[in-house]
């Protein structure tokens, strides 16, 4: 087990944090990489400039299209501030959900709350649940700690596919480094190739509605369909709880309880399956980030990781559902949980390759795409 009384002096990183490193003034190599991406997003009036020229931009490269952008939809904080957002600058975006079975109901009724008062239109693309539900079951059987990485990808690549169908070229995210952070690789990294692979190796079902995403796909949506992924928190103050605050006030948005919580089975992921299984607290990036940020002062968010990550009767009761809707008893459950814990680096993917060629690849991007790739800033 790694060392947690080597902690960095700036935020609440630690030894159990994959790549870690303080240097003699007792600052950590990620306070750093949080410097890096700063220098290139900054979020004063120079962030504002270079979203008012993309907005500009964008309305001039979609105006014989029926809508200018595309946005992820969660019905979390992030998704529907990002979409109040894009309207208040006269923006025409498309809302798209991935829904993979697992959504709360609070997040579907944001979603539709949110979306009919600022008149957006919506496409929902789901996913058969009996593929979500075996694909899911297989990361846990491969005992792999980012359960479910096949979501984050199925996202990525559901947004992109619509994005090609209705001419759009621009896709605004809701990711914001400032508040969340940027995970360790090692704990979250998912590809294709891994996918595939757990499946074939772990699954029963084949994937016939499951949007995978191969880079050879991914080349082709970014080179030759030109379109971009876009950050827009990256340059604005963004502060979330007046974004509750006012998604509250003006279009009745609920509050689901914590980051990521609106999907049950995410949820479950982070609060229970990392923790208990893996002894990763993901709250370490997040709140290491928002201390950073000025958000958060460091002793807080040092007390605050000395609190359960979420409610442990409420763990227990969504654990229970998760079992239930996997359709696993406790029997199974067990088994599964007593497997051996793996990394990323067990099984095949394209994580070796990636940090093997990160320069070329960066230079790539940077090249072609006009915009440096997160991986760029990996340690």
């Amino acid at each position: 087990m790694n060392d947690t009384r080597q902690i960095c002096s700036c935020c609440v990183m630690d030894a159990s944090v994959p790549d870690f490193y303080i240097d003699a003034s007792g600052k950590c190599n990620y306070c750093y990489q949080f410097e890096r991406i700063a220098a290139d997003a900054p979020n004063d009036e120079r962030g504002e400039k270079i979203l008012h020229d993309l907005f500009a931009k964008i309305k001039i490269q979609q105006r014989n299209k029926r809508y200018d952008v595309l946005i992820g939809v969660s019905g979390g904080v992030d998704s529907m501030f990002l979409v109040d957002l894009a309207v208040k600058n006269g923006l025409r975006p498309l809302a798209v959900n991935f829904d993979n079975g697992w959504h709360s109901e609070i997040a579907v009724s944001n979603i539709k709350c949110c979306l009919e008062k600022l008149n957006v239109d919506l496409i929902t693309y789901v996913v058969n649940y009996d593929e979500m539900k075996d694909l899911l079951l297989s990361y846990m059987k491969a005992g792999l700690p980012w359960a479910d990485g096949p979501t984050d990808i199925a996202i990525v690549s559901t947004l992109y596919r619509v994005a090609a169908k209705f001419s759009i070229r621009f896709i605004f995210v809701g990711n914001n480094f400032r508040t969340e952070g940027k995970q360790p690789d090692l704990w979250t990294h998912t590809d294709s190739r891994q996918i595939r692979y757990i499946h074939r190796k772990f699954g029963t079902k084949p994937l016939t509605t499951f949007p995978n995403l191969s880079p050879y796909r991914l080349i082709y949506y970014s080179w030759f369909r030109g379109i971009k992924m876009i950050r827009p928190f990256y340059y604005i103050p963004y502060d979330k709880a007046a974004a509750k605050k006012m998604l509250q006030g003006t279009y009745g948005w609920r509050d689901y309880g914590g980051h990521h919580h609106e999907s049950v089975f995410t949820k479950f992921v982070i609060a229970y399956w990392l923790p208990k299984k893996f002894n990763i607290d993901k709250r370490k990036v997040t709140l290491s980030a928002q201390v950073r940020s000025g958000l958060i002062s460091r002793s807080d968010a040092l007390s605050n990781l000395v609190l359960p990550p979420y409610d442990p009767d409420r763990m227990e009761e969504d654990k229970n559902y998760v079992m239930k809707k996997l359709g696993i008893n406790q029997i199974r459950f067990r088994e599964i949980w007593e497997n051996p814990s793996h990394r990323v680096t067990d099984y095949p993917s394209y994580f070796l390759f990636y940090r093997k060629f990160r320069k070329v690849i960066n230079f790539f991007f940077s090249k072609v795409f006009h915009f440096k790739p997160m991986m760029g800033y990996d340690l």
